[in-house]
């Protein structure tokens, strides 16, 4: 039997990887610990700026380049934990009524994530304010939240059937649209940094496809592949948002290239006079079927690297350091890897940097913690008990008659006051201006 409903790479005892909303830090949980590196100078150095002993985690997040991270660990999967790293404290924790399968944060929300369920916090003080029940079956704990303040949207599998991503403006609090994007089960989403685009892959893995969140008209199509289905594992905008990688359980990671300009000229119909090979493809298209045409009209890869073994998951991510365009590979074999991206379609990937994430360096900041609750920061609240009613334990917390009434504020007013710094950045650890 699969333990957290669907994780194999934490029964295998891999490493855990996850960047935050920026690409500007890499989380990484090994057994007994977790760490947090800065980015800024990962061409040549990987600074570790954070470094504690740990339950063996299962979840990392940390908000852009504060001090705020959420985690969940394999010893206790249905409690959330927030801490102030910096401060070495925990701030808050909640615990919910399943197993948490994903937690996504911007600078207005904490979305949780279970199986059947979202909930959706304000992350300056944690209160949950709104609840989406009886989501369809989410084993994987699909969803994505958009780093944006201004397009605070979340998106989640709509259907356990077909590939339909749900829009909810987490903001407002209200559904906003309903995209059918594929015909199969989704594998994958992403919001671009603007939170106005969504990217989305199916079970198949061949075709990728970007739309309008706000109206969920389709802005590209992309073909990973002809000859086989795969697993997508990763789907990420780079901060410029102009391209997208993609990881699968094979070795081939894809980075596509998003030509606005092209797309809106395929959209007014123009055409240059000099263009027969666009006249001719249309020509002999109109005489195929229609699943022959779609292979005509979609996108190809840019760029394209091939990594030593299949099977392994990875965490892919492009974004500009020290004013060069990155591909960032992170792997659950326990390997950073940093590739130059070239500029002309069709050239390879330059391997800069191979980082053992597994090794120490010379520049961790290894932090002694002796117990998160020595200063007293932590706030016990239980969310979700049968039936989505709050257990007897969370007295005070989230009213059981509607949807994401507030619960307990984290804490004493200590607690509030480090919160709020954290949140807000004010002491961030180890920042990065490589954006």
């Amino acid at each position: 039997m699969m333990s957290l409903l669907g994780r194999p790479d934490v029964d295998a005892g891999e490493v855990f990887v996850n960047f935050n909303q920026n690409i500007t830090s890499l989380a990484v949980a090994t057994s007994g610990s977790y760490s947090l590196y800065s980015l800024g100078s990962v061409d040549s150095t990987l600074d570790k700026i954070y470094h504690t002993k740990s339950d063996d985690l299962f979840l990392i997040e940390r908000l852009f380049e504060s001090s705020l991270v959420a985690i969940v660990s394999q010893r206790a999967p249905r409690k959330l934990k927030v801490c102030h790293f910096k401060k070495q404290s925990e701030i808050c924790n909640y615990s919910y009524s399943n197993t948490i399968l994903a937690v996504k944060l911007n600078r207005e929300r904490l979305i949780v994530c279970l199986e059947e369920s979202l909930y959706i916090h304000n992350i300056q003080d944690m209160k949950v304010v709104h609840t989406i029940r009886d989501t369809p079956c989410n084993q994987l704990g699909l969803c994505a939240l958009s780093s944006s303040s201004d397009h605070c949207y979340l998106a989640y599998p709509g259907s356990v059937t077909s590939g339909e991503v749900q829009i909810f403006d987490a903001i407002n609090l209200h559904a906003k649209t309903m995209i059918p994007a594929h015909d199969t089960p989704l594998a994958a989403i992403a919001f671009s940094p603007s939170g106005t685009e969504i990217a989305t892959a199916s079970e198949r893995g061949t075709v990728i496809r970007v739309f309008s969140s706000q109206d969920g008209s389709r802005l590209f199509e992309l073909r990973r592949g002809l000859k086989r289905c795969v697993s997508i594992v990763s789907l990420s905008f780079s901060t410029c948002a102009e391209y997208l990688v993609s990881s699968s359980n094979t070795e081939t990671v894809h980075i596509f290239r998003l030509d606005r300009s092209a797309a809106e000229n395929n959209d007014h119909g123009k055409q240059s006079g000099d263009d027969w090979m666009g006249f001719l493809s249309k020509t002999v298209t109109s005489y195929l079927p229609t699943q022959v045409t779609d292979v005509f009209s979609q996108g190809r890869a840019f760029a394209s690297v091939t990594l030593p073994e299949a099977g392994v998951r990875r965490m892919c991510a492009i974004t500009t350091i020290q004013k060069q365009l990155r591909l960032l590979i992170a792997s659950q074999d326990g390997y950073l890897y940093v590739y130059s991206i070239p500029s002309i379609e069709g050239a390879e990937c330059q391997l800069i940097k191979r980082h053992d994430l597994r090794l120490d360096d010379n520049y961790a900041m290894d932090v002694k913690v002796d117990s998160p609750h020595a200063s007293g920061l932590n706030s016990n609240v239980c969310i979700g008990g049968a039936a989505g009613v709050p257990s007897a334990a969370a007295a005070g917390g989230a009213g059981g008659s509607s949807e994401g009434k507030a619960t307990d504020k984290p804490g004493s007013s200590n607690a509030g006051a480090s919160y709020a710094s954290a949140v807000k950045g004010d002491e961030p650890a180890g920042s990065s201006s490589s954006n």
